[in-house]
């Protein structure tokens, strides 16, 4: 696992924000299926003859999904969505209850059999939590590790009571609008196992509960397991070694040498004595915790092992790995036999009944048939080999070309999940992005409504990006990654709202022409709309119809920052007009830095109106309710209008113009009109043909700003005044076309870092 920066890990003290942003993510069409690599399983049986079975899957996209199980099908039946950032593994405790950690530093509990409730929020690590373990019949017990050393043992029987204030920035209730009010746990209590054998007290305290913490790991942790009592722990990362702890006094029993790399998967027997570790230097590893040692070595695989699963007595075990193959091995006999190979890394197995399913880095999930009841059946099909103890004897095995055959070809079940984009690139326009995902497929996104505009099959992405390139520019208002499988659009106080276009550019009926329209304020209205309405609904005031928004509403805490700027040329423009308006099919979701509960995520069509400045950042806040603008980048361009060479018509102006960077060249040119017509004497001066006659204008008439409406042609004018002369504006001796913005020529044309200088001349009639 690499360190990336994620959309959600605002808890992390290194990487630090003075002002947090706000990030939608857009959501696929199809919103039953995972759209990034599945990180982990977990099965959840029922114990009525009739009911049905169910399986979760945690991905990188950030979601949890619970399948309702039948023998031929695996049907979707409740998306768990609260996590910012990669879920990494999950476990069922509990009456019900489903475990869940994240790269985004959090552990979540959610009732597993609602329709995806996020009952608590828990924030104690300081870097990407990666591994959960759980007790089998000592249920209250789960173990959590990460990428910071840390390993904390978490108590959900301990405390009964609801968690006291004093113990907030240890576990919080569901808030930020998540909905806990319906099947609430028990409030929690964790110990903490962390880098010495020195023991140590946390200030926050539940319910007269001390939680416990010792020293230990000094460096990451990529795997867990635990007894079924809940009372041996053991761990393994970085350093390459298991350790083994007691979870009830949490300390260290002692550390067993063997592996030569990062240990991946653990696994331990149901009495605790007997543990399997897979690791990255290609090796299973069998040991003996009474012993403290190792008593079998078993080369299978060619590369590392990322997962582990073992029949119910422990005589079996399964394994996968970054070698896309999944193995069945005797751990007595040492009999392995090839299973099936897929198409991408296996990054952890659930074995059930006599199938197992298989997680990769893709996004679906198989189901392969796996004999769990009666393994010897699959090395009675023949193909077996014997495994080796040393890692570069499977490895030469393979080089010399006697590579096992697979027993299975074809998986008896297939999650599907939907392909992951793997590339983007933001066009000029800043409206849309292209996107290339893992099937090959090239689609055109409009960011502003959060839906595919334009899907072009599998074509070449470097070829389509040459197609689309305009050549205009616009300032950078946003950013994205597609870290979580899909589009995540990052929007912060400092860029947000540097971007504006003209309401007939972006083709908004009924509105001037010569507005400006901001992209990131519309964008905000867009998304925030579906929570204003609930809101208004909860004060008692009436809810728009049509989702406008109440220019004059107020937020019930002032948010009045000095900085701020009010938006005066839409002061009282409250509707969201169809370019940012965004699906309420498949409503993309926000992210969230929330001061109070931490980061979290909901659709836009799932906030309640509850969420306040503890959830979303006051800019946004400000911007939607009190029309407030924090401060953009200079919005203005300063140029110099002088005649080209050896022109005599000239106009006298004062000096150097500043005009909005997205002012047309048009508009320009209607300004030299102007003022050649203006300064003047029309019927002296005019040719028949319309042209201007050469001579030198006069000083009449100095207009030192060139505005959005400087000249405009209408029943106003006279006769000789509709006569136009025709204009052509260049720059560096190019001619410029007329829908060319000021930004535009700047950017690729004068591409100099002082004043930009245009020139006019006039064309002569054809």
């Amino acid at each position: 696992m690499h360190r990336v920066a994620s959309t959600g890990n605002a808890n992390n003290s290194t990487r630090p924000r003075k002002e947090k942003r706000l990030t939608y993510v857009l959501n696929d069409s199809d919103d039953t299926k995972h759209c990034a690599g599945i990180n982990c399983l977990a099965l959840l049986t029922s114990t009525i003859s009739d009911g049905s079975d169910y399986l979760f899957t945690g991905s990188r996209d950030g979601r949890l999904k619970r399948w309702a199980l039948a023998e031929d099908a695996a049907t979707c039946s409740a998306t768990f969505e609260s996590h910012v950032d990669w879920v990494n593994d999950a476990v069922l405790v509990g009456d019900n209850t489903l475990v869940s950690c994240s790269s985004d530093t959090t552990l979540k509990t959610w009732n597993a059999l609602s329709a995806g409730t996020c009952v608590r929020t828990h924030r104690q690590h300081t870097d990407y939590v990666t591994c959960l373990a759980a007790a089998g019949k000592n249920s209250n017990i789960v173990a959590s590790g990460g990428l910071g050393g840390e390993v904390f043992v978490w108590d959900i029987e301990a405390a009964l009571a609801p968690v006291s204030k004093c113990n907030d920035a240890m576990v919080d209730e569901s808030s930020n609008g998540i909905n806990g009010s319906a099947n609430l746990l028990p409030s929690t209590n964790l110990r903490t196992i962390s880098s010495s054998h020195s023991i140590s007290l946390h200030t926050a305290q539940t319910q007269g509960y001390i939680p416990i913490a010792a020293k230990g790991h000094k460096e990451s942790v990529y795997a867990l397991a635990m007894d079924e009592g809940g009372s041996i722990l053991v761990s393994g990362g970085t350093e390459k070694v298991v350790r083994v702890w007691d979870t009830r006094s949490g300390s260290k029993i002692l550390k067993l040498k063997g592996h030569t790399d990062n240990i991946r998967a653990l696994l331990l027997d149901s009495t605790g004595r007997y543990c399997l570790s897979g690791s990255s230097d290609s090796m299973i590893r069998l040991w003996d915790i009474g012993q403290q040692r190792c008593v079998h070595s078993y080369a299978v695989h060619t590369d590392s092992v990322w997962a582990l699963a073992s029949t119910p007595t422990f005589s079996h075990v399964y394994s996968g790995g970054r070698d896309f193959s999944l193995y069945l091995t005797d751990l007595q006999t040492r009999e392995s036999s090839l299973l099936c190979t897929g198409e991408h890394p296996i990054r952890q197995l659930a074995l059930h009944n006599d199938s197992i399913w298989v997680a990769s880095t893709d996004s679906s999930v198989h189901r392969w048939p796996a004999e769990g009841c009666d393994p010897q059946k699959i090395f009675q099909r023949g193909n077996s080999f014997l495994a080796g103890n040393l890692s570069f004897s499977r490895a030469r095995v393979s080089l010399e070309g006697s590579t096992p055959v697979p027993i299975y070809k074809e998986p008896t079940l297939t999650i599907r999940g939907t392909p992951g984009i793997v590339q983007h690139e933001v066009l000029n326009n800043k409206r849309h992005v292209l996107t290339k995902d893992t099937s090959d497929s090239v689609k055109l996104w409009e960011i502003t409504k959060g839906v595919v505009v334009e899907d072009y099959g599998k074509v070449s992405f470097k070829e389509k990006k040459e197609e689309l390139f305009e050549m205009v520019s616009v300032p950078g208002w946003f950013t994205v990654d597609t870290r979580l499988g899909t589009l995540s659009v990052h929007l912060d106080t400092q860029h947000c709202f540097n971007a504006e276009m003209y309401s007939a550019d972006l083709n908004i009926v009924g509105k001037p022409e010569d507005d400006k329209v901001n992209l990131g304020r519309e964008t905000l209205k867009g998304l925030l709309t579906h929570w204003l309405r609930k809101r208004k609904q909860r004060m008692g005031s009436p809810a728009p119809a049509n989702g406008e928004l109440s220019g004059k509403d107020v937020a019930s805490r002032s948010l009045i920052h000095s900085r701020a700027e009010v938006d005066v040329s839409s002061e009282n423009d409250a509707t969201v007009y169809p370019p940012f308006e965004f699906s309420v099919v498949s409503p993309p979701s926000i992210v969230t830095e929330g001061t109070h509960g931490g980061p979290w995520r909901k659709k836009i069509t799932d906030l309640d109106g509850t969420e306040d400045e503890k959830d979303f950042p006051w800019w946004c806040l400000d911007c939607v309710l009190n029309n407030r603008l924090t401060p953009r980048e200079n919005t203005k361009c300063s140029f110099y209008l002088q005649p080209c060479e050896g022109s005599s018509v000239q106009i006298l102006t004062q000096g150097k113009l500043s005009a909005p960077r997205i002012l047309r060249i048009h508009k320009v040119i209607n300004y030299v009109v102007e003022k050649l017509v203006l300064d003047n004497k029309p019927l002296d001066n005019l040719h028949a043909d319309g042209n201007f006659a050469p001579g030198v204008a006069g000083s009449q008439s100095l207009l030192p700003v060139v505005g959005d409406g400087s000249f405009r042609s209408g029943s106003g004018l006279k006769p000789w005044q509709k006569l136009r002369p025709s204009i052509e504006i260049l720059c560096c001796n190019q001619v410029l076309s007329p829908d060319m913005s000021l930004a535009t020529v700047r950017a690729y044309i004068w591409k100099k870092g002082d004043d930009l200088i245009l020139n006019y001349r006039v064309v002569q009639s054809r």
